[in-house]
């Protein structure tokens, strides 16, 4: 008899490159890098610059390796196991920053998409022996700025790598700005992260990277205990950018992965104890970013209208029972969905003329069968029927439309929040926490499949994604994008969102709409039966979403 086939072996994980400093506590350095790459599947060669001699009170002394061992180091790797991202943290000298300047352009040769992370690790939180003096900081303005994907400094970090004092005022302290200044220094992305601030409640992070720009926001852990908390961060985000995430999701997750190592930080000394990442579920919370220099609008309102974390500024969405959402694009066809049973609608009229008259119709209809009616585009035209007796007014937003909010727009939003329910479209993890952010009483999350109904550059998120979005997103999921067949809905309906939205599904007339609609809610039963049960994040590995990019 034939002998079995073995099975197939796993696919090797991503590799990247730390090029940092060995910290003898255990806490920082190479040690908490590690930790992090562990947690987020992608290997790490740990590559040792400087040895450390420190504590959890201090650092006691640096010591950089000689450029011959740090050189035989990347010599034996690059044969074996290039890199598709290098992490930078503790060098230590001018000579060690030139040498791996040198062997990223030389890496670059070979693979011009590697990727770049600088931590620039300029002093111990703890504090202790000088990390750095001005020729370092030249350096690494010179060498390593001007060749990184990301970089990921402190305030106080961000401050010396301008020439001045790392002395802050606050938790805001101007970072759009020196977020701006270190991107004409070269660097194409910036993270100044927020842990150093003294905001008691919130660490507010500065994101500016090509996809986006804001206060990236999460609630402080309460510890004391939070060495490699920065390390943690720099790492994860590389692992990220390893798994072909775009540096504005990347950050995103690092956030996340960062939270759930503080959380899970203890003391192992006198001082400061080390962060622990690790690969069990869950992450931590979804973090809040806000619209351009704007804070989440979560955070804006005083503190006696604050909502819960997490819980949503505008009406909660109440989702058919059913699950099923229906996407029409005139009053018409609207009409006809609710008189076969649709009682979640969206009018998707794109034409500005004409657009009035068919969202009068529409709240109309809506109100008459007890529906949610939802209007795209046109929010301000809707908020003018909001008082229509019996009418569940929501209004869906794009993330091209919140961010061409002006700024009395905003406030005419804000207002209204207690008397309409806010939908926000999300294609990515970041537009998933602006979406947060904002207060959104749902989320769509697309698309799941491929579509015609719109031309866009996002990934499919298929079940993977959709699951993602429904176990981090702090309001109610709906899934949207290429849902046609009853097969479709069935098997993105056991990932559990809220509802699940067809466009082009629900037929084109008044008997086509009428014969389809009992199916498609039978379909939607059907995968909710199947849905797997709830996940044990005691004992299951974390999961985390594939790129969308």
């Amino acid at each position: 008899m034939p002998r079995p086939l073995p099975n197939p072996l796993p696919p090797r994980p991503r590799i990247i490159w730390s090029i940092a400093g060995h910290d003898t506590s255990g806490g920082a350095g190479l040690s908490a890098d590690q930790r992090a790459a562990d947690a987020m599947d992608v290997h790490l060669c740990p590559v040792v610059a400087s040895i450390t001699a420190q504590h959890s009170l201090g650092v006691q002394a640096v010591y950089p390796v000689t450029l011959p061992q740090l050189e035989a180091q990347l010599t034996a790797l690059a044969n074996d196991m290039p890199p598709a991202v290098i992490k930078t943290g503790l060098l230590g000298q001018s000579s060690t920053i030139e040498l791996v300047a040198k062997w990223i352009d030389h890496l670059r040769l070979r693979n011009p998409d590697l990727v770049l992370v600088v931590d620039p690790v300029l002093g111990a939180s703890s504090g202790g022996a000088a990390f750095c003096d001005d020729a370092v900081l030249w350096t690494v303005r010179r060498e390593l700025l001007p060749r990184a994907t990301l970089i990921t400094p402190n305030r106080a970090e961000a401050r010396r790598l301008l020439g001045l004092s790392a002395v802050h005022n606050g938790p805001d302290d101007d970072a759009p700005r020196l977020s701006a200044r270190l991107r004409q220094m070269g660097a194409k992305g910036v993270a100044i992260t927020g842990g150093d601030a003294p905001h008691p409640d919130w660490a507010m992070d500065w994101l500016d990277v090509p996809q986006a720009q804001g206060w990236l926001c999460s609630p402080r852990v309460p510890t004391v205990h939070h060495h490699g908390s920065g390390c943690t961060f720099a790492t994860a985000a590389a692992a990220a950018l390893a798994r072909g995430h775009s540096p504005a999701d990347a950050v995103v997750l690092a956030k996340m992965l960062t939270h759930q190592a503080l959380q899970q930080a203890h003391a192992a000394g006198e001082g400061a104890g080390p962060v622990h990442a690790t690969a069990a579920s869950p992450l931590g919370p979804l973090p809040y970013l806000g619209l351009g220099q704007q804070l989440p609008w979560q955070l804006t309102l005083a503190p006696h209208e604050r909502q819960a974390v997490g819980a949503p500024l505008f009406l909660p969405f109440d989702a058919p029972s059913d699950g099923l959402y229906g996407i029409l694009p005139d009053s018409r066809s609207l009409a006809d969905a609710a008189q076969a049973g649709v009682r979640c609608l969206q009018l998707r009229h794109k034409a500005r003329e004409g657009a009035m008259a068919h969202i009068q119709d529409s709240a109309h209809v809506a109100a008459q069968h007890g529906a949610t009616l939802f209007i795209n585009d046109h929010w301000q035209d809707a908020l003018t029927l909001v008082d229509i007796p019996g009418l569940k007014l929501g209004l869906h937003l794009g993330q091209e439309d919140m961010l061409a909010l002006s700024l009395s727009d905003r406030k005419q939003l804000l207002a209204a929040r207690h008397k309409v329910v806010l939908g926000v479209s999300t294609h990515s993890l970041w537009e998933l926490a602006r979406a947060a952010g904002c207060g959104a009483s749902a989320v769509a999350c697309g698309p799941v499949q491929s579509t015609i109904t719109k031309d866009m550059p996002w990934t499919p998120q298929g079940e993977r994604n959709l699951s993602w979005w429904v176990t981090h997103s702090p309001a109610p999921v709906l899934a949207i994008g290429g849902l046609l067949t009853l097969e479709d809905l069935a098997r993105f309906a056991a990932c559990g969102p809220a509802t699940l939205c067809v466009v082009r599904g629900l037929g084109a007339t008044p008997a086509e709409i009428a014969q389809r609609v009992p199916a498609l809610q039978a379909a939607i039963a059907a995968g909710r039966a199947a849905q797997a049960s709830p996940v044990d994040h005691a004992n299951s590995r974390l999961t985390l979403p594939h790129p969308v990019l």
